[in-house]
């Protein structure tokens, strides 16, 4: 899900990196785009709160029985009360995810524009978000996707695939929800 102005060239090689990240996982961002709620926008930080965006999105995912996750993608500076900024935000567990561009670019930095380093960027964002949306909490290892990146440069230096121990929970995890999926079918 596309929220506010957020361009459609990251969107597209995002989906495609989820699909070799979350295989098993039926995870979209939709193409339809939504307006950045009015309510979510704090004029005194000229940012808008994740929270109230998540919950756009988590309306959403409850009415799309098909899809496991939804992530929705905003190109507009957000935040969480008791931090400056955020790169994402998620259900830790739960269907909806949200990851934000407008740090992720280069531009942000004083840097020139670089479309490679922004869809790497935004792919470590999304997998982090929606490894929260599966249930991982933080990793303390700073090279793990799950590690929590306070500045760009701890996003730069980690991966976009889970640690070892981070994939085993993972993996657990998605096990146990096809199991209660699979038990509340029958």
């Amino acid at each position: 899900m596309r929220i506010g102005q957020a361009n459609s060239y990251p969107v597209s090689g995002i989906q495609e990196n989820l699909k070799i990240i979350f295989p098993d996982t039926e995870c979209a961002i939709i193409t339809e785009t939504f307006p950045i709620p009015e309510e979510a926008f704090n004029k005194a930080r000229k940012q808008s709160r994740s929270d109230i965006i998540l919950s756009k999105i988590h309306n959403y995912a409850k009415k799309e029985k098909t899809l496991d996750k939804v992530l929705g993608i905003i190109d507009a500076d957000i935040f969480v009360p008791e931090l400056n900024f955020v790169f994402g935000e998620a259900e830790c567990p739960g269907k909806a995810a949200l990851v934000s561009l407008w740090r992720l670019r280069p531009e942000f930095y004083g840097k020139p524009p670089n479309t490679e380093l922004l869809e790497e960027r935004s792919t470590k964002e999304a997998v982090h978000e929606l490894g929260h949306a599966v249930g991982l909490r933080h990793c303390s290892n700073p090279f793990c996707v799950m590690f929590f990146s306070n500045s760009i440069f701890e996003t730069d230096r980690k991966k976009s695939l889970f640690c070892n121990k981070c994939h085993a929970k993972a993996e657990k995890i998605i096990k146990m929800q096809e199991v209660k999926s699979f038990e509340r079918q029958v």
